[in-house]
């Protein structure tokens, strides 16, 4: 079944001479070509002729990108830059594009008219609160996207209304709007791309996000086939794998699990597509079936001493999740580390805590896949009774979205939504339904 990802609309004709995108390649070259026919969503590119693995597919020259400091109000932006400092790291982009939307004489109108309808993007966050919560109940999206909207409404009344207010010359009052501020918040969190930092530079702030006109184009997979280089003077789009003659090019958006994906792009990648696919268990939950193990208050005494302890190690938090993908475990030191302390017998533990969590490294085997079953028998059933308890936070088990799938008929007769839901709660259940088997 084809992935369901939302792009840009077609716009016909070249951008006008002197906009930023006249001097990009858009259609880049002739092997390329924008398409609604022969891809996995109602626009994207395709192979006119077939590609091979380190092909140039286009180049984006940097004058095209459109930033907070590439705008027509760029200074302002840099000049205001401390008291536009956000938790999201986005509001000098944000007043960028509210700016530019807003402005008539625009050199980045024709780029506007490729966006996708601001009011029809299927971001989780503009589901009805009802209908989020009874598809997604479980995955981890509606706790996220709360998060995302009390964080949007925060910033918006906090920084980015004021700031508009005390430039009225550069914002006028149509684009003073949460509504508006939220759906371009979806925007960035979708088509905006952000350069990695150097090597030598991990220790500074993530670079601000940018738009990359022409690679906001391409849809994602995670069997990608081409990838987004970055130098001085461009951005290229490289071919990584072969691409066959009318096959659609494919950009990564990144490592991303589903429920990221439907999070930040508003798809999922249909089961077993995605193999990058994860299901999260909460930390909180194994300490709470750690807890269905005690029997007398002085255990349960000792366990919130040992969760405390593993809190102290950074091991832990009550907001944290052990992440499970299909081949691993994402988080292994922090899971292997909690199973370690919860289970340990309590003199063992005294002796664990006195030398500050220091272990020698070679007494274990790592935490993998391949190795569940040789981990201890407590071990296995603390993972086992942490997996039950997961799988009770879905409304549906695993048979009723099988049978959902198994049914062509009915699975056709569902909504977008529904069947983006339905392919997100059945990977992360199959991954956790794995575990059941490896821990029994």
């Amino acid at each position: 079944m084809a992935t369901q990802a939302k792009r840009p609309r077609v716009s016909g004709g070249r951008p006008a001479r002197g906009s930023p995108l006249a001097t990009a390649p858009y259609p880049p070259l002739a092997q390329v070509a924008v398409s609604r026919q022969g891809t996995v969503a109602g626009y994207g590119m395709v192979a006119q002729e077939s590609v091979q693995p380190g092909e140039l597919l286009f180049a984006v020259p940097r004058a095209a990108l459109l930033s907070q400091h590439t705008c027509s109000i760029g200074g302002l932006l840099e000049q205001e830059r401390g008291a536009l400092q956000s938790q999201s790291g986005w509001v000098p982009l944000l007043l960028a594009l509210l700016h530019e939307l807003q402005s008539p004489a625009s050199s980045w109108r024709p780029y506007f008219a490729l966006w996708p309808e601001l009011g029809r993007m299927e971001h989780p966050m503009f589901w009805p609160e009802e209908e989020r919560r009874r598809l997604l109940q479980g995955t981890g999206v509606p706790e996220a996207v709360e998060k995302d909207l009390a964080n949007i409404r925060s910033e918006y009344y906090s920084i980015v209304l004021p700031f508009m207010e005390a430039h009225p010359d550069l914002f006028n009052p149509r684009v003073r709007s949460l509504e508006l501020y939220q759906q371009l918040v979806a925007l960035v969190m979708a088509y905006s791309f952000q350069e990695p930092l150097e090597e030598e530079e991990d220790e500074k702030e993530p670079n601000s996000p940018l738009m990359v006109p022409a690679a906001d184009i391409l849809n994602h997979l995670a069997n990608h086939n081409a990838n987004l280089e970055y130098s001085a003077n461009y951005l290229r789009m490289v071919a990584t794998q072969p691409i066959p003659k009318g096959h659609e090019i494919f950009n990564t958006y990144g490592q991303m699990a589903n429920w990221q994906l439907i999070h930040m792009y508003g798809f999922v990648e249909p089961y077993p597509g995605n193999t990058d696919d994860t299901a999260d268990i909460q930390m909180v939950t194994v300490r709470e079936a750690a807890l269905q193990g005690t029997k007398v208050e002085a255990e349960r005494l000792l366990l919130y001493e040992r969760w405390d302890f593993l809190c102290k190690l950074e091991m832990v938090g009550e907001e944290g999740a052990f992440v499970i993908g299909r081949e691993e475990v994402l988080t292994e030191e922090e899971l292997m580390t909690t199973l370690k302390v919860l289970c340990m017998p309590a003199e063992e533990f005294r002796e664990f805590k006195d030398q500050d969590g220091w272990r020698d490294e070679r007494e274990e085997d790592s935490l993998t896949i391949t190795n569940i079953s040789k981990l201890k028998a407590s071990w296995r059933q603390l993972l086992r009774d942490s997996v039950l308890l997961t799988l009770q936070t879905y409304a549906t088990d695993l048979k009723a979205e099988q049978d959902l799938l198994s049914n062509e008929e009915v699975y056709a007769r569902l909504s977008c939504r529904e069947q983006q839901a339905l392919q997100l709660r059945y990977g992360q259940k199959m991954i956790l339904h794995q575990w059941l088997e490896l821990t029994s």
